[in-house]
């Protein structure tokens, strides 16, 4: 089986930092896997919101998760600081595919990278609803490079 290369920073529109925290460690002394999906759904979640698109609480319409995936390059662990790269590499009726880095400070390359597939749907139905023409544009600013 073969993996993808590591991503690169230039690869990524849009970037959100966190700390390390001494609770990420798990008994091997590196981060845990699980931290890495929480880095990526805050990730995606703070730009949505930044965007002026995701209204949390009471917004008519939610974006589920549906899809997600991770590749592990090299551990992190606490003390540190991450950063963590969007990109948009596929965006459809009502979906719309992210594709993540996740980077130690000053790295060129991925620790780890994945992707974060988003469904839009109304919030009472659950059913898929069409991208506002607005989520749109947004999602097409940070639309990967190769696309």
């Amino acid at each position: 089986m073969s993996r993808p290369p590591p991503a690169r920073r230039s690869e990524f529109r849009v970037w959100q930092r966190f700390t390390t925290r001494w609770a990420d460690n798990d008994a091997y002394g590196h981060v845990n896997n699980t931290v890495y999906y929480q880095w990526f759904d805050s990730a995606v979640n703070a730009w949505l919101v930044a965007q002026g698109l995701l209204e949390i609480a009471r917004g008519e319409r939610i974006a589920l998760v549906v899809e997600t995936g991770c590749t592990y390059n090299a551990p992190l662990s606490f003390p540190g600081m991450v950063d963590v790269g969007l990109a948009v590499t596929d965006l459809g009726r009502s979906s719309v595919r992210y594709v993540l880095g996740i980077f130690a400070l000053d790295a060129d390359v991925a620790a780890a990278q994945g992707h974060f597939v988003h469904v839009l749907v109304d919030r009472e139905t659950r059913r898929p609803v069409p991208w506002p023409d607005n989520w749109r544009r947004a999602l097409e600013t940070v639309r990967a490079s190769s696309q």
